[in-house]
């Protein structure tokens, strides 16, 4: 048997031409356990494969087996994490250099015959032992084994040897072993072998080159963006309103649309791609108005996600604007906010409703886009007492900003609060200046918000084309929006880029007449609504796409979330579903409490200070200490320029005034020194440490993976630092704001950057990671599978979007766990008390409650209760909204194609473009 065996080495000839080729000749079936998947697997041998009936090879991922489990994981997030990988190992070079041996490799890939799976690092962290058995169609076989690799590189250059057998129990031990192998595997995903393929196709393009093809510019600078090199990508929805955006600047000139996705669906990547392409097709500059909790959030979403550099417009401690990469460019003057150094700027909108010079002279900017973030906090008063509605601060200044951009979307998941007029006020801000939403104001019915709305919901009907006629001249439809609008501007002669008309309903054809007659008679048949109902600005100017409707088209997994504490979870913790407090915090609450009131009490302005303590002191004990020191410390002269590690106390501080703050703190400054003696005194350790303690041990949550949330910086670094201390061997991130986040171990802090860490939890070293809500977009938890909210947000959206970390592609459970921390007999109890009785749906437990619960609804317990027993989801003229795009999910069944688009634009180009100035000034950045 010994005289069988045949040796061969590199050293005396090359092997890919003495062993393989000449192998492969005629073989029947070729099963080969290789190392990596290469680019250059199958280069030497790729005329034999073509031949073989069947090809199987099995490869080594590096994957976390994890990750490629059917059982738990959806084949997107098996893609994703494949695609990930191959994204790591890229080599663009070798991609230029060998585009034939891509190219090539791809035609195998597809081609029919060949099978590639991947096993994972457990099952295989390193495939040694490579071998193979070929089989020729007489029945005999061949084994093999050896170091060789099956690529160009092992079997042409590499020193290898190897040792062959053609004996039938060789070929069955190797068989077996490549069998084994083979169960343990998951095929190779498709997304990467389409990404083989479109590297092996690719070309380099100028955006200018692009400017013709405003989707294909859209494909072209997001198909290699982080999000996509990460295996995700935008989602169908996500690219459907890029498309609804391009087409609507190209009937109308100017997009206008209000974005009412629900909460969790990611209504900002839909925004920022919509602007970034305005910006890149040479519209203007593209300004992103948002609450200042999110003005960081939003830049580093754009940047994490899209890789689109953007400035974000900061007024404490020192005015200026602050880049993605931390350089300030410190501001000398009002003017300085219309010196963005990025084409994308971010500012707050309290910049707004403060009014001043820095918001007049915003006010006077001109812009491709503007995006307005949480829309529904442009308000206009209405109510008891108020006899004429009064359009709010943040709302005048978007009548003005209206009128200064080409294209205006605001984003909001509640249009509608209390009142159906409110969604009819967010559409007249998007009828500003362009006649072809609501029509000219002197002639259109559609301004009267009342007569529109019970139209729009069916109230009232328009019987026969004169009198629908009013409604239809101004605007006149565009022509693509249905066949009779079409034959109205043949008839009239009335340009697409025109929307009104002067003449009257007698000098249409009698077919067209006719024609609209049938119409308003017998409704959109096959949509099964009134004509009017679905032709209308709502329906034209409004997106909304629903959670349920995306679960239902199979691109949201259903989820469900188990809601801790439990009955009787841990009595010597909790009490009822709070957790029980010793006396020291008591004592500490009741003087916040009297700060707070006594705040409320004094002039206009004051009482956001004593909310500002009530939150903290809710949140944890740290916080509390924290806030309390630094409301003292910012009472003195020259503190307010110092470092901001507070920048909700010091934006406070800066719209007050210095003087009127340490004023209002002066007077009331015994209850923070009262909170500062009790809490720093008292012995005992924050009780909501032992809650969190509690879950990650007792309940098992350490194991789940788990991400710990508060609002505030103070809380997550306190509880990284205790979970360090009772853990010292495991590794607990900070996910924060910039140069705020690292790792904790056994107590010892490292700075590490939030791409590191992001890392870290993808690929399981971290377990454990404490995160601030202002950081956490961009942050993938698919692999943590428990959530423990250590202070709540009053607004049931921002809960929502908490949860949303969690819930996502490929979460590895199909529910998951969350506990809610709230102090026992503190206002937090109380308000979580009346929203939890609502929480019952575990795959929507934020359902039946309001997206937002306003100020005056905490501060009256009662009314919080009325207004949720009251509350259900309306069924409301937004409703309709939702049949128009609703659906709108995918481009034209063509949503793959943005994966493999070929022609693709340098980062170096978009950055290039992004960073140019909004205006020219000499002032250098200084890092902060």
């Amino acid at each position: 048997m010994a005289d069988l065996i045949s040796r061969f080495s590199s050293r005396n000839q090359r092997l890919s031409h003495v062993f393989l080729k000449d192998r492969l000749q005629g073989a029947e079936t070729y099963d080969r356990i290789a190392g990596y998947f290469r680019s250059s697997v199958f280069d030497l041998i790729h005329e034999e494969i073509s031949t073989i009936g069947r090809v199987r090879i099995v490869c080594n991922a590096d994957l976390d087996p994890r990750d490629l489990t059917a059982a738990t994981l959806s084949q997107k997030a098996r893609d994703q994490a494949q695609v990930e990988r191959w994204h790591e190992q890229g080599d663009e070079l070798d991609a230029l250099l060998e585009r034939p041996r891509w190219r090539r490799l791809y035609q195998i890939l597809t081609a029919g015959n060949v099978e590639i799976r991947v096993v994972s690092r457990d099952n295989a962290p390193f495939l040694h032992g490579k071998a193979g058995v070929i089989t020729r169609p007489d029945g005999t076989t061949s084994s093999f084994i050896g170091s060789i690799n099956e690529t160009a590189n092992g079997w042409a250059q590499s020193y290898e040897m190897i040792w062959e057998d053609p004996a039938p129990e060789a070929a069955t031990w190797v068989q077996d072993e490549f069998e084994w192998l083979w169960k343990k595997g998951v095929p190779l995903s498709q997304a990467v072998i389409d990404e083989i393929g479109r590297t092996a196709e690719k070309v380099e393009v100028h955006v200018e080159e692009m400017r013709d093809d405003p989707i294909g510019l859209a494909k072209s600078v997001t198909v290699e963006s982080p999000l996509v090199r990460r295996g995700e990508g935008l989602a169908p929805w996500q690219k459907a309103f890029v498309k609804i955006f391009v087409e609507h600047d190209q009937n109308y000139g100017a997009a206008r649309l209000l974005l009412a996705d629900e909460v969790g669906v990611g209504k900002t990547l839909s925004m920022a791609a919509a602007g970034a392409l305005t910006v890149l097709m040479g519209q203007g500059p593209f300004l992103i108005l948002c609450p200042a909790t999110l003005t960081l959030q939003w830049q580093m979403e754009l940047w994490d996600k899209l890789g689109l550099p953007a400035c974000v417009w900061g007024r404490a401690p020192q005015k200026g604007w602050l880049d993605h990469q931390g350089h300030l460019y410190r501001s000398r003057d009002p003017e300085d906010v219309l010196r963005c150094p990025s084409q994308i700027g971010i500012v707050s909108t309290g910049l707004l409703v403060k009014g001043g010079p820095e918001a007049q002279a915003l006010m006077r900017g001109n812009y491709g886009m503007i995006a307005l973030d949480e829309g529904h906090k442009a308000r206009v008063r209405r109510g008891i007492g108020i006899e004429e509605p009064e359009p709010g601060k943040l709302y005048q200044a978007m009548e003005r900003l209206a009128g200064r951009t080409r294209h205006l979307v605001i984003g909001t998941a509640t249009p509608i609060q209390t009142n159906r007029d409110e969604i009819w006020d967010l559409i007249k801000l998007l009828a500003y200046g362009q006649d072809h939403v609501l029509g000219r104001p002197s002639v259109s019915r559609w301004w009267d918000a009342e007569q529109s709305l019970d139209l729009i919901s069916g109230k009232e009907t328009l019987p026969d084309p004169a009198t629908a006629w009013p409604w239809l001249r101004s605007p006149l439809p565009h022509s693509s929006e249905a066949s009779v609008f079409r034959d109205v501007r043949d008839d009239l002669m009335v340009e697409d880029r025109s929307f009104f008309t002067d003449r009257g309903v007698a000098d249409l054809d009698d077919f067209t007449r006719g024609e609209l007659e049938d119409l308003l008679e017998s409704g959109e048949i096959a949509r099964k609504l009134p004509f009017m109902r679905y032709h209308n600005p709502l329906g034209r100017h409004v997106v909304l796409r629903r959670r349920k409707t995306l679960e239902d088209a199979g691109l949201l997994d259903r989820i469900a979330v188990n809601i801790h504490p439990r009955a009787g979870t841990a009595p010597g913790i909790f009490e009822r579903n709070a957790v029980r407090t010793p006396h020291f915090y008591d004592r500490a609450y009741d003087e916040v409490r009297l700060f707070t009131r006594a705040m409320k009490a004094r002039q206009a302005g004051t009482g956001f200070l004593g909310n500002l303590m009530m939150q903290r002191i809710c949140s944890s004990v740290a916080a509390g200490i924290s806030t309390a020191t630094k409301m003292l410390e910012r009472r003195r002269e020259g503190l307010l320029s110092e470092q901001t590690d507070d920048p909700d106390l010091l934006e406070a501080i800066e719209d007050m005034g210095l003087e009127a703050y340490s004023a209002a703190v002066d007077v009331e400054a015994q209850h923070l020194e009262r909170v500062l003696d009790v809490l720093t005194s008292a012995r005992q350790e924050d009780p909501k440490g032992r809650a969190v303690m509690h879950y990650l041990d007792q309940e098992g949550w350490l194991a789940l993976g788990c991400i710990i949330f508060s609002q505030y910086y103070d809380t997550v670094r306190w509880v990284g630092e205790m979970v360090s201390e009772k853990h010292p061997t495991e590794p607990v991130a900070v996910y924060a704001g910039v140069g705020k986040s690292g790792v904790l171990l056994g107590g010892e802090w490292r700075s590490v950057d939030r791409e590191d860490i992001k890392k870290g939890v993808k690929e399981r070293k971290l377990r454990v990671v404490c995160a601030t809500d202002a950081a956490c977009e961009g942050l993938n938890l698919q692999t943590l599978g428990s959530l423990i909210n250590v202070d709540l947000p009053w607004n049931p959206s921002r809960l929502e979007q908490r949860i949303g970390r969690i819930k996502r592609y490929g979460q590895q459970r199909r529910e998951v766990d969350m506990a809610n921390l709230v102090y026992a007999g503190t206002i937090d109890e109380t308000v979580y008390q009346r929203l939890s009785e609502r929480m019952q749906d575990r795959y929507d437990i934020l359902g039946s409650l309001p997206d937002t619960i306003e100020d005056d609804w905490i501060e009256d317990i009662e009314r919080l209760e009325a207004e949720l027993k009251t509350f259900t989801k309306p069924d409301s003229p937004a409703d309709v909204f939702s049949l128009r795009y609703g659906d709108f999910l995918s481009v034209d069944g063509d949503d793959r194609g943005w994966e493999v688009w070929t022609k693709v634009v340098a980062r170096r180009d978009i950055e290039e473009k992004l960073m140019r100035p909004w205006k020219k000034r000499d002032q250098n950045p200084e890092a902060i």
